[in-house]
């Protein structure tokens, strides 16, 4: 859709926003149940534990998954689907839905914040946008009215497609057409201390255009990186390239100081035949090394002083979701419980750890070269489908938007 914006709004928009709270960085994982095979909930506790993740994300909000975690001290972020924003807009519908799927399960579940939609901005949908700030406003107005707002905050989480340009870094900006409406979101998120939330998935740029993006640069493997000439700041992996393209856009319609964090993030360890880079031994390298980057609570080249919190996607391979091979293969475990391949990290009651290959070979490792138009266009649009209450929401990233 199209949202004109005036030129008067966007000088009043252009502000200095306070800043949302720093957290401690920690890892989380997205905990998907689009399969007919998974453990219990119950079976799941340990797995969650053994990764050394302290958060979950729901795409719904699983009674049972809710009741298996409780007095484990795990944080969850519950969602409420994007079928349902359209119901939600009734404050009283609101209100009812937190008292059942949140309030009910407090204070034995740590539920942290609920999460509305999922890459709403960029569905194409004008009802789901038009609904999406009224829905987040209704919600807090019931986690208020029930004195949990300072406990429990509401967001929603972005397809990096949002942005119009995004290399380098610096000169990241929104889409024009979303501008309005993120500022007014921004607004209502610092105004709550809510936090901002980014699916970003290296994994389709390589897969979009292997010849053109270094591996070993969305891989967090050592090499020589990328240098932005605007800042002069180095960028040694793909995603901090993406998180700081987003608070650049940030900074640029005014709101600076934000702190930014990785909703999706995820490297599948098996694909079909043309999707290129789709293998176990880049999933390990991925995953492994991001999850002991993120351990070293370093921030983004840009915000080096903010750590961030970040969910892996996905905590199992999910049988039944459709689309390419590949998006039945991103989780770290199997649906009997067993690793998929090893992170390279020393899990829960273990005193060593197994270190991820450096892979690449040895020797010179090329700079990546970015393509004429920064981060790559899907060619044909990749096609997640996650579980979100009862149904089934199709949400397409990166057709005809720059993708990461």
């Amino acid at each position: 859709m199209e949202l004109s914006t005036s030129l008067s709004m966007l000088l009043l928009l252009l502000v200095s926003a306070p800043a949302t709270p720093r957290t401690a960085a920690s890892i989380g994982i997205n905990y998907g149940q689009i399969a007919n095979n998974l453990p219990s909930p119950d079976r799941a506790v340990p797995l969650v534990k053994s990764i050394g993740a302290t958060k979950v994300k729901l795409y719904d909000a699983d009674p049972k998954v809710l009741c298996a975690f409780a007095n484990t001290g795990i944080e969850f972020t519950v969602s409420l689907g994007n079928e349902y924003i359209v119901q939600m807009r009734d404050v009283n519908q609101a209100r009812a839905w937190v008292k059942n799927k949140v309030q009910a399960f407090l204070p034995d579940t740590k539920i942290t914040s609920i999460a509305v939609g999922n890459e709403v901005l960029t569905s194409n949908d004008t009802v789901l946008v038009d609904g999406l700030i009224p829905v987040m406003e209704n919600l807090h107005t019931a986690l208020a009215e029930l004195g949990l707002d300072k406990q429990v905050t509401v967001t929603t989480s972005h397809s990096i497609a949002v942005l119009e340009t995004s290399y380098p870094p610096s000169t990241g900006r929104f889409r024009r057409d979303l501008v309005g409406c993120m500022a007014k979101l921004l607004d209502f998120q610092c105004r709550t201390g809510s936090p901002i939330m980014i699916n970003a998935y290296p994994y389709f740029a390589y897969q979009a255009s292997p010849k053109q993006v270094n591996l070993d640069f969305v891989l967090f493997q050592p090499g020589q990186g990328i240098l932005d000439p605007s800042t002069n700041l180095q960028y040694e992996n793909m995603l901090f390239a993406q998180m700081d393209a987003f608070h650049s856009a940030l900074n640029a319609i005014g709101y600076k100081n934000l702190t930014v964090h990785v909703s999706e993030t995820g490297w599948p360890s098996k694909g079909d035949a043309n999707e290129i880079g789709a293998t176990l031994e880049n999933a390990k390298k991925y995953n492994g090394n991001l999850i002991r980057l993120v351990s070293q609570k370093k921030g983004t080249p840009m915000t080096p002083d903010q750590s961030f919190n970040l969910y892996v996607f996905a905590l199992f391979n999910e049988n039944l979701k459709p689309g390419p091979a590949s998006e039945r293969y991103y989780g770290l475990f199997n649906p009997d419980g067993t690793p998929v391949y090893s992170l390279g990290i020393a899990s829960k009651g273990s005193s060593t750890s197994n270190t991820t290959g450096s892979g690449g070979g040895g020797g010179v490792i090329p700079i990546w070269l970015p393509p004429p138009n920064g981060y790559m266009p899907m060619e044909s649009g990749s096609e997640r489908l996650e579980l979100m209450g009862p149904f089934a929401v199709l949400i397409v990233v990166g057709l005809s938007f720059l993708v990461f």
